[in-house]
């Protein structure tokens, strides 16, 4: 649950609307107009993007019990600590929202210049950053649930 709403709103912002939308109008920028008009673009998309996607999240963690509510009703009838629990995760994992959309934001600017290698190999560090933050940060965690996917428990 606590990936289920930031994966939503990555497919919006990252990898939906407007990266079909973006990278368009850059490589029109790129082709009809002067390297710094390119840069001005980039530079302004960048600064939106980056702030919107910042209030969001920061209204996303102070509201993750509304949010939580919304997206899993079935924890917030049951009344147990799996509400409190989905509400804390979720405060903890939505600034992947902001991370992913401006490395989405990244990579559709490289991919424009045809360099696709970088962009292509993004996933593999994300998901090596996730193996060894959940090997590292588990073990000093009370909870070694929150530190580690999928509810395993740690050895030892």
């Amino acid at each position: 649950m606590a990936f289920k709403i930031p994966n939503f709103l990555r497919r919006l912002f990252a990898e939906g609307a407007f990266s079909q939308a973006f990278v368009p109008v850059l490589s029109e920028y790129r082709t009809q107009r002067d390297l710094q008009s390119v840069q001005l673009l980039v530079n302004r998309v960048a600064g939106t993007l980056g702030m919107t996607l910042l209030l969001l999240t920061l209204v996303a963690m102070m509201a993750a019990p509304v949010l939580a509510a919304i997206f899993a009703p079935g924890f917030y009838l049951a009344g147990d600590e799996r509400f409190a629990l989905a509400s804390e995760m979720l405060r903890i994992t939505f600034p992947y929202l902001l991370l992913i959309s401006l490395t989405a934001f990244c990579g559709a600017i490289l991919n424009s210049y045809e360099r696709f290698a970088i962009p292509a190999f993004t996933p593999v560090l994300l998901n090596l950053c996730l193996i060894g933050a959940a090997l590292w940060i588990s073990p000093m965690m009370d909870r070694r649930l929150w530190g580690w996917p999928g509810g395993c428990s740690w050895p030892g």
